[in-house]
Parts: C-alpha cells; structure tokens; sequence
C-alpha cells in the first residue's frame, strides 16, 4: 500500500507529500488534469497519508522522508473505503430512493465513510453540486475532527450551481487550519476566479505513450500488443481510463461506426445498415450502446480530420490506419465538420427520445457524400 500504487505524475507526487511533511499542506487547492488521470484517487491517499495513525510508519521513515500511508490502520481503512466512488455513489443514490418522497427533497448525495472526511459528488439528476451539499461542508468543516488529525473535503466536479459556487467562497475566504478542501477539476477554468484565487493548483499531466502502454502491458497482460498500443492512444494519456478501458465494447461499437461512416461515404448497404441498427432498441441498454456508438463515430471523424490535416502520427485508432487513410481520401474537412455536428445532433434527439434504429438510418443517408 502507499503511494507507490500511484502510476505517473511524480513531481506532483511528491511536492504534495512535501507539503504534508512540513505541515504545510494547502487548505484549499485545485487537482486539476484529464478524466482517468487520478484526481480522485490522489485525494483519497492524501486525505490516508495526513491521518495515517499506524506508528511503524511512522517509526520506519527516516529523516527528511517524505510521508506515506499504510493502508491498513483504522483510518486508512475507512477514507479508502470511499476510494471506488462509482459504488459509493450508487449507494448514496439507491439509500435517498428509499426515503420517503418528502424527505428525498431535502436530501442531497454525500460520501462519507469516515467522520472528517466528506467526498461531495454532483447531485443527480441535474449532476451538479448544490448548495445543500456545500452547506453541508460549511456545517462540518468548523467542526475540530473528531478521529482523523486533518479534515478533508473532496468535491469532484467542478460543476457548481450559482448559489453554491458563491457559498463556497466564502469559506474559501478563512477555512480552518485543521481542514482541507479539494476540488478536483477537467476544466479549472469551469470555476469562478475568485475561486481559484483562492486555491493552490496542482495539474496531472497526461502520461507518455510509451509509459502508457509500459504499464498496461504489465497490468493487462490478456490483451495483445496491438491491443495496448489502440487503448495507450484511444486513452489520452489517463492512466486511469487506460486502465478501465471497455475494449471489447468499444471495438463493437466501432465497427457499427464504421458502418455509418462507410455508408455515409459510399452509399449505404442497406441490408447491413438495417441489420445494425435494429439491435439499437429502446431501454437502457439500447442508451449505453448508443452512448458508446456516438463516442466512436467521433473517434474516427476525429482521426479523419487527423489524417486530413496533414497529421498521422496522431491518429488514435491505428488498427484501422489503412482504412481510415482510404476513407479520408474520399472526404474533406467540411464533410467530416458536417458529420461530426450531425452526431451532436443524433446525440440531442435522442434526448428526445426519438426512435433510435429510425435515427440512425436517417443519420447514415443523411450524409452520403
């Protein structure tokens, strides 16, 4: 256990557990980088390394050393407790549902599995942090902790609504000595800059390729070299993301992309194109592979643009290079803009609950070149 399971981004690593060594540890700041790079899961560690209690740890680390976690005292069991946020979110959700109709309106969605460390997440169905949540935060957070030796309050959006952005603030401006707040953000420009003038920022760059794929190669040793090298470049330098990857999901949803995009371009088989998108049903696994359809048709639009622009170094689905080159030989920068406009398109119809199959045969005869 300790922060040698976290993969990439040492420097911040390190200046961060510097700032915990001396005591200084910011009372607000900003961990700012990519979806998957590990903004939440540093904020976990970081909340175990300051309320570490196991003294071997303690007893081991040698002058000037920077400070750890054990993993297995009390409080590291419980803050890591909340480390797989998907879950404890989804319990958070299911335990409001239960309650009474009433009470559901008054109740926002909060994490905590320890006492002094409360993760505030966006608050379905809106997805936004709301100022019952940061009233929540204002209430705890001048409250000395009770078991940990440092407070920690992790929200993990940036998504604020306007009252609550500017509750937020003010506690910004005199937090307590004994806590800290950590706003974990894609977009640090999402937040107001009277917010981030008041915060210490620490960006998770994106890992090299080739450290990537290092990684994943010693991490996910099922997948073929290939493989890793597709998921490396389809993952943008998130560790995380790479990690996680839905490989088998994305490359099904990629060859009914194709589909659409060779029909687009040459003329639709209709007798292929029916097929495919007839198992796009209602429901919501006809949304998830919807979903996951969308974010690979903008995929490939996007490594045609790639290709197009003079840039094939680039190109993400590197599988395909060879198809993708000959199909960018048949379009041109304004078609794929057209095309790609036409799935944010698709995307918001189908927010309106429009037939799926009947959009997507629209969609494919829509743009044939």
């Amino acid at each position: 256990m300790g922060f040698s399971n976290f993969l990439g981004n040492e420097a911040v690593v390190q200046q961060l557990r510097r700032s915990i060594l001396s005591g200084r540890l910011p009372q607000a700041m900003i961990l700012a980088g990519p979806s998957g790079a590990g903004k939440y899961t540093l904020a976990v560690m970081l909340a175990q390394a300051a309320n570490c209690t196991d003294p071997s740890e303690l007893e081991a680390r040698q002058p000037g050393e920077l400070p750890d976690f054990c993993g297995v005292c009390p409080n590291c069991v419980r803050i890591g407790a909340a480390a797989p946020l998907r879950a404890r979110f989804d319990e958070a959700v299911s335990a409001r549902e239960e309650l009474r109709e009433v009470d559901k309106k008054e109740t926002r969605i909060l994490i905590q599995t320890h006492p002094d460390v409360l993760v505030v997440p966006p608050d379905p169905p809106q997805l936004l942090i709301k100022l019952g949540q940061v009233r929540r935060v204002i209430h705890e957070m001048y409250r000395f902790p009770s078991e940990a030796k440092r407070a920690f309050y992790i929200f993990t959006s940036t998504r604020f609504m306007k009252e609550a952005a500017n509750s937020l603030l003010k506690v910004l401006e005199e937090p307590p000595e004994f806590a800290t707040i950590v706003l974990l953000a894609e977009n640090p420009g999402e937040l107001l800059p009277t917010i981030r003038s008041r915060t210490s920022l620490f960006t998770l760059g994106a890992l090299p390729l080739e450290a990537l794929e290092g990684i994943l190669a010693a991490q996910r040793a099922e997948w073929k070299p290939s493989q890793r090298s597709l998921v490396a470049r389809l993952a943008e330098g998130a560790i995380g993301r790479a990690l996680a990857f839905p490989l088998e999901r994305y490359l099904a949803s990629r060859q009914d992309a194709l589909v659409l995009v060779r029909g687009a371009i040459a003329g639709p088989d209709y007798s292929v194109l029916f097929r495919m998108t007839e198992t796009y049903r209602s429901g919501a696994e006809g949304q998830e592979k919807m979903v996951d359809l969308n974010r690979a048709l903008m995929s490939l639009l996007e490594d045609l643009m790639l290709l197009l622009a003079g840039a094939p170094q680039l190109v993400r689905n590197i599988d395909l290079t060879a198809e993708l080159a000959k199909l960018a030989a048949a379009v041109d920068l304004q078609w794929v803009e057209r095309t790609a406009g036409g799935v944010v398109q698709l995307e918001s119809g189908l927010r309106r609950n429009l037939l799926r199959s009947l959009a997507l045969d629209a969609f494919a005869n829509e743009f044939v070149r």
